[in-house]
């Protein structure tokens, strides 16, 4: 993984701390990270994850 580049396009794409579920899928797609690698990197930045597709975070 290169990190570096995951956290930039996480920034990017991040508005007040919080970035949508389906964002973040489509982050690990592209980078071909797992669901679990991207979650530590926003845990890491203390990024929370907003319209969870699970209905497990709002």
């Amino acid at each position: 993984m290169e990190k570096e580049k995951v956290i930039s396009a996480i920034k990017q794409r991040t508005k007040e701390g919080r970035i949508p579920c389906a964002v973040c899928f489509k982050i690990a797609e592209e980078y071909n990270i797992s669901k679990k690698e991207l979650g530590e990197l926003l845990n890491e930045l203390g990024i929370k994850v907003i319209q969870c597709q699970l209905g497990l975070f709002k």
